[in-house]
């Protein structure tokens, strides 16, 4: 399912009103939500992995506790280790009511890493989650805003939100299979009810139009010209300084109205696709089976790589997310196919390519993390 579909019950009119001026809701499968993080997956987290801040933060009546309060020294081959989380302060914390948050949820837990790459490439803009586990009859943050748009689904007992948007204040009882949609700068608090309550938020950090439009001016402003003073003496002669800097803006304009925008265009997409952090999981047990490859060999899309193409003079460029890969322009139809199949075979490349040099692709791709074998 699209996770565009899954969050919102509609992806193209979601992407149609980007963005959203108002709070929604949208019922959905509660199971498909709970599989993302359960209750479950945060005790082992907390109490069975060796987690560093600040990747776990604790907050007690909208405060939050400094880390030494939850935190623990160690050493791995004799050398200190510091910030590791105490499971054992963590529960007691939690015991007295603090909410104990779980942050940059993507870097290492897989099924919101899946959820939240999938979101990127639908929406064109960095996302993140966290989780918030709070004890019951409990509230962490007191009403706040948040700089950027929140997608949230309660994935085990529920929270009473109070939610202001242009009608008004509304009450939500977040319960799993609900999700709530809130745009940037919409305030908002929460509190537990009579269980434990477990919430995730995928945050979307929009890039805007003013980010976007202040970067090609910063450019243009770069030249040497810019960096010549005022005129001396325009304090007592302000008309100096008025033609001066009328001849300045009619160069900036001009320069401005110079920029290629389709080659900026091609640029953000490709800094967009190439500069992700990787994603690799199997990618070791990938690496042991790369010998044993045959053209009966079935291999797979990593769920979490882009595969977009764009023409280079005589090389076609592959974007993955994390990297850009130069091929030939001669593999373009072998990429296309490669692009369009959730899995295939090696030997489904022979339209294209003899035996050898099909392996020597697909392992090649397989390298790259944009392949997974399947064993």
């Amino acid at each position: 399912m699209d996770p565009l579909d899954l969050l919102t019950g509609d992806a193209q009119t979601f992407r149609d009103k980007v963005w959203a001026s108002q709070v929604l809701l949208h019922h959905t499968d509660p199971d498909r939500l709970v599989r993302l993080l359960s209750l479950d997956d945060v005790d082992e987290l907390l109490t069975s992995s060796a987690l560093r801040t600040p990747t776990v933060r604790v907050v007690q009546d909208g405060m939050v506790l400094p880390s030494a309060r939850f935190t623990r020294p160690g050493t791995v081959a004799g050398q200190p280790l510091t910030g590791l989380v105490d499971p054992r302060k963590v529960l007691e914390l939690f015991d007295v009511g603090a909410t104990v948050v779980l942050q940059g949820l993507h870097r290492y837990w897989a099924p919101l890493t899946r959820l939240v790459r999938a979101l990127e490439l639908e929406l064109g803009h960095p996302c993140q989650a966290n989780a918030y586990l709070t004890p019951p009859g409990s509230q962490g943050f007191s009403r706040h805003s948040d700089t950027h748009d929140v997608f949230v689904f309660q994935t085990h007992g529920c929270k009473q939100w109070e939610v202001m948007d242009g009608a008004g204040e509304r009450s939500v009882l977040l319960e799993p299979g609900l999700v709530m949609y809130l745009p940037t700068g919409t305030p908002h608090s929460a509190r537990s009810q009579e269980a434990t309550s477990l919430h995730v938020t995928v945050g979307i950090n929009r890039v805007s139009w003013r980010e976007v439009l202040r970067r090609i001016t910063d450019d243009v402003l770069a030249e040497a010209t810019y960096d010549e003073p005022l005129p001396a003496g325009y304090l007592e002669d302000p008309a100096a300084l008025r033609g001066r800097l009328a001849e300045r803006l009619e160069t900036l304009t001009t320069a401005l109205k110079a920029v290629d925008a389709a080659d900026f265009a091609s640029q953000q997409v490709m800094s967009f696709l190439s500069e992700r952090s990787p994603v690799l999981r199997r990618g070791l047990t990938d690496r042991t089976l790369l010998a044993s490859l045959d053209q009966d060999s079935v291999v797979e899309r990593r769920p979490t790589s882009a595969c977009e193409l764009r023409p280079e003079g005589e090389k076609v460029v592959v974007l993955l997310g994390d990297r850009a890969l130069r091929m030939p322009a001669r593999l373009t139809e072998v990429m296309t196919f490669v692009r369009d199949q959730e899995s295939f075979r090696v030997g489904d490349l022979e339209p294209w390519l003899d035996p050898e040099s099909g392996l020597v692709v697909v392992r090649r791709l397989v390298r790259e993390g944009l392949l997974r074998i399947v064993e």
